[in-house]
């Protein structure tokens, strides 16, 4: 099966190892020509090493192009799998950082919220500038796969204004559906499960034991549940008010919404400190650090470790592989992935991205009609949404007016910050990331301009938020890595 498959932000070993790993442990996919790109060539060239080697020792012949040239990466591909993070660590930590001076207290910050509206401006202009590139040189119709968050305001920028086809990916669902069965106590393969709404934010609005409805046995089976009870407790929460449950994490739910991170002295009784994604202040930007960190000193560590098997033993649950060895070879594959709506949801916006079952086999992916979500999950859905969409309107035409309206729209941001309080917030993030936001030249120039006068207001100096933990060294992170290994 002859067809090239590209990888842009290859350099990020971990994830884009992994779905490496994962599309040539399928023997139909194991003959396809296979790009790299990445503009850190340092990371890039570690991530084809250790790529090449798992090949090399798995007799599959397959040599990998490495190269910082993207066009050239693209050049013929079929598939353009996309993980990129703009701006690296250093613009992620403005994203964290600044808001938090305003009182804007994320554990992510993401995909929502001050940090992911900032975030989709970096990611929006690079991904748009991909998609002239897989228009001009890639085959025609070349798909991309975007795991870059903010998902769905990336998804749709490239739908609507790049010309390129492009899939959403996520796996918050897929953990989450692992949640449910565990509390149920039934075999996830025996569970029928329906889960609807839009990335981050998408509601188990059906779930059936050989036909049964299950919905109204699982509050009762997280609120027993030993560990979910006390890691849950956003999550659980909004089951109770709402009837169903969100895909998302605790500390990523935490963000989306307006009620549980507003007010400082409460985020500790909504959180739980044993993993970041529960909800800790800043939480993946400090683990995020601790294994660039680990990384970069432990590199030959994990080159001289055992190379993955790619006969399928350890090929994993993210959908990127999945789909293209169902378009390839017509394998029926069913998964949740982040479409254009286009009546999808009825009661939400057609022009939005959604996050709902599809089925991909050789005749391309498949969307069934899901019809209207629960009128309250709609609700949470449609205000996100709405921030969204002026995300990404302003991301594509450089509109800090409509920036800093996103902001304002935001359901934490709001909660916490007044409207001059938000146009100050937008000035200095613009300022800060001006590296990574072309498209907003004359904007940054007025921003720095409105900072420099004297009635600037007041912010919290040097504030690290309600619940933030320390960043822990090279060897305590290289132990926590050890101590896995030998658990699994």
């Amino acid at each position: 099966m002859s067809f090239k498959i590209s990888f842009i932000g290859a350099g990020s070993l971990v994830f884009a190892r992994t779905l490496f790993t994962d599309i040539m442990s399928v023997p139909e996919l194991q003959k396809a020509e296979i790009s790299f790109t990445d503009i850190n060539a340092d990371n890039l060239e570690k991530t084809r090493a250790l790529c090449q080697r798992d090949l090399d020792a798995n007799g599959i012949p397959v040599k990998i192009q490495a190269t910082t040239d993207r066009r050239e990466a693209f050049q013929d591909a079929r598939y353009v799998i996309n993980c990129v993070r703009i701006g690296g660590l250093e613009a992620f930590e403005t994203d964290v950082e600044i808001p938090l001076k305003y009182g804007v207290d994320q554990c992510v910050g993401d995909t929502l919220c001050t940090g992911g509206i900032m975030y989709g401006q970096r990611v929006i202009a690079a991904m748009l500038d991909f998609c002239k590139d897989i228009r001009e040189v890639a085959e025609p119709g070349a798909i991309m796969l975007n795991y870059s968050n903010p998902n769905a305001m990336a998804t749709w920028a490239c739908n609507k204004y790049g010309g390129v086809r492009t899939i959403g990916l996520c796996h918050g669902e897929i953990h989450g559906e692992m949640q449910i069965a565990e509390v149920l106590g039934i075999p996830r393969d025996e569970l029928d499960i329906i889960c609807a709404g839009i990335n981050h934010q998408t509601w188990y609005i059906s779930v059936k034991h050989h036909g049964e409805d299950m919905l109204d046995k699982i509050l009762p089976g997280f609120l027993k549940h030993e560990k979910f009870s006390e890691e849950e407790k956003v999550r659980i929460d909004v089951l109770k008010r709402f009837g169903y449950y969100s895909t998302e994490s605790n500390g990523h739910l935490s963000e989306y919404v307006a009620w549980y991170r507003k007010r400082p002295d409460e985020i500790k009784d909504w959180i739980h400190l044993d993993n970041w994604i529960n909800g800790e202040t800043g939480g993946y930007l400090r683990v995020s650090r601790e294994e660039r960190n680990w990384f970069e000193t432990e590199f030959p560590k994990i080159l001289a470790e055992e190379p993955k098997k790619l006969d399928g033993s350890e090929r994993g649950k993210e959908h990127a592989s999945y789909i293209i060895e169902a378009l390839e070879t017509g394998k029926k594959y069913r998964g949740h992935f982040n479409i254009m709506n286009e009546g999808c949801i009825t009661n939400l916006p057609d022009e939005s991205v959604v996050e709902v079952p599809c089925y991909v086999d050789g005749n391309g992916v498949s969307v069934p009609k899901v019809g209207d979500l629960p009128l309250g999950c709609a609700a949470v859905c449609s205000q996100s949404i709405w921030v969204q969409k002026l995300a990404v309107e302003a991301a594509v035409h450089g509109d800090a007016a409509l920036l800093k309206q996103a902001a304002l729209m935001d359901p934490l941001t709001g909660a916490v910050c007044n409207p001059p309080e938000i146009w100050q917030m937008i000035d200095e993030m613009l300022a800060a990331q001006e590296e990574w936001l072309p498209q907003y030249k004359e904007a940054i120039a007025q921003a720095k301009e409105n900072l420099a006068k004297e009635d600037r207001i007041p912010t919290k100096e040097g504030y690290r938020g309600a619940v933030r933990l320390r960043e822990k060294s090279v060897e305590e992170v290289a132990a926590e890595h050890e101590k896995r290994k030998i658990t699994v």
